[in-house]
């Protein structure tokens, strides 16, 4: 009797320290979750849009909340330090701001609400909805940052992509998974260009990036140019030219986040960024602002290493998952197509379409200057006939825009060059093949038939 009480004895106690472990081991990991305190600071200088603060510890990228005279918390964002010195780029308006004011470090990353739920929104690139549809309940909370896909298990660009435009399908045939730039001028038809995509294309999602526009275009962009059925698949962030420049960079961050996200559901996605330029300075502001010297034309050396960050994450997923085909406007500043930006974009991208001043004033639109664009994967999407037939159109043009100052003064004898005859005698036509109204569609299969038609082969005669 007294062994079982002893017995009974033992085991309670063996219990109740089993008991005590177990809930110090709790308390333990409770403990480990709490963030460490992060110290606050205050406002020492502003200058510009840069504020300089002390007292503050946090990372580049860390996030902060400035206290205004008014009582509001406005956000920013760490972009550089210097000592003990910490350089903050606003996230809004710096009306309210007073030396000494109190700098509230802030634990949360930077996430993005994504899912089927923005389809048919417009966004800001906090997110926020900036139409009257309410309030926008997002599935998923993603960083804006996205993730590095490695190189080697991407899906290789083998698909077209229809975009329902003649002149690319056609002669500058795109492939899913693509990245190319759009580079043109002020007003010669960039914006009505990536609309005709938005409402021909055959991608499942559209994500639009309206970056750095003029408030006026954005509007116009979403009620004029996108249609009812287009805009049901896409999704819209406009960051308009007035916002800061953080903000302007945050707008193409969180579209291609959401392509991304798009993507990794197995999807097709279209993505538009209008524009590369107005990224590009934006970080330009940026970069002045902490005093990182120019390099070339006023653009520091991390603008040109921003831009492949960028770019970079659009295109295919893992095999056998989704794509995302990226087109990115470049605005070529004087029409100078050796703009820095313009090379750079040149460069890391997988082609691009020039868009010609001098065509835009002969009325005929798209205004896309064939000779002088390309798509560096085209060769693999395309048959034998296909890419024959692109390329003596390609000739064809450039034979006649060589020889249109001798046929404009009268110097051209038919018969000299077979070529330029052939040119000539089909000017006409060449030109009708390019010109598209903003309106029609003219699918992958029909543009390629329509290529043939021009020299006189069919659809049998390409694939025999």
């Amino acid at each position: 009797m007294t062994d079982s009480i002893q017995q009974l004895r033992q085991q309670r106690s063996g219990d109740l320290v089993k008991g005590l472990r177990e809930r110090l081991r709790e308390s333990q990991q409770r403990v480990a979750r709490v963030p460490n305190p992060l110290p606050e600071g205050r406002l020492s200088r502003m200058v510009g849009m840069t504020l300089e603060a002390e007292g503050v510890r946090l990372p580049v990228g860390g996030r902060a909340a400035i206290h205004t005279a008014s009582g509001q918390r406005l956000p920013a964002e760490v972009v550089g330090f210097h000592g003990e010195k910490t350089f903050l780029m606003p996230e809004g308006r710096l009306e309210g701001v007073a030396p000494g004011a109190r700098i509230e470090p802030l634990e949360q990353a930077r996430l993005i609400g994504v899912g089927p739920e923005l389809l048919g929104r417009v966004i800001d690139a906090n997110g926020r909805p900036l139409d009257d549809m309410g309030r926008i309940r997002a599935s998923e909370q993603i960083p804006i940052e996205g993730r590095p896909i490695n190189p080697l298990k991407r899906d290789p660009v083998r698909t077209p992509l229809d975009v329902g435009i003649r002149a690319i399908n056609g002669l500058l045939s795109v492939g899913r998974g693509q990245r190319l730039g759009l580079f043109a001028g002020s007003g010669v038809g960039k914006s009505v260009l990536l609309g005709m995509m938005t409402r021909h294309t055959e991608a499942d999602v559209i994500v639009v990036g309206l970056i750095g526009e003029r408030g006026r275009e954005v509007n116009e962009f979403i009620h004029d140019i996108l249609d009812v059925e287009s805009r049901k698949r896409t999704v819209v962030v406009a960051v308009p030219a007035d916002q800061p420049p953080l903000l302007r960079q945050h707008g193409a961050w969180v579209a291609t986040a959401i392509a991304e996200h798009f993507r990794d559901q197995g999807l097709n996605v279209l993505l538009l960024v209008d524009s590369l330029t107005r990224f590009a300075q934006g970080a330009r502001e940026i970069a002045m602002a902490i005093g990182e010297p120019p390099a070339t034309k006023g653009y520091s050396a991390s603008v040109f290493a921003r831009l492949p960050q960028l770019v970079e994450r659009a295109g295919n997923g893992d095999k056998g998952g989704g794509s995302i085909t990226a087109f990115y406007t470049v605005l070529a500043e004087g029409d100078d197509q050796n703009d820095p930006i313009v090379d750079a974009a040149r460069a890391i991208l997988d082609g691009h379409v020039v868009l010609s001043r001098a065509i835009a004033e002969t009325g005929r639109y798209p205004a896309i200057d064939v000779g002088a664009s390309v798509s560096r994967v085209m060769d693999a999407l395309i048959n034998d006939q296909h890419r024959q037939a692109a390329h003596h159109y390609r000739n064809l043009t450039s034979t006649y825009e060589m020889n249109r100052d001798l046929i404009a003064v009268g110097a051209y004898r038919q018969g000299a060059d077979p070529v330029l005859d052939e040119a000539v005698a089909m000017r006409a036509r060449l030109e009708d093949y390019v010109r598209q109204n903003r309106l029609d569609k003219v699918n992958f299969d029909e543009a390629r038939e329509q290529l043939f038609g021009l020299f006189g082969l069919t659809a049998h005669k390409a694939a025999a």
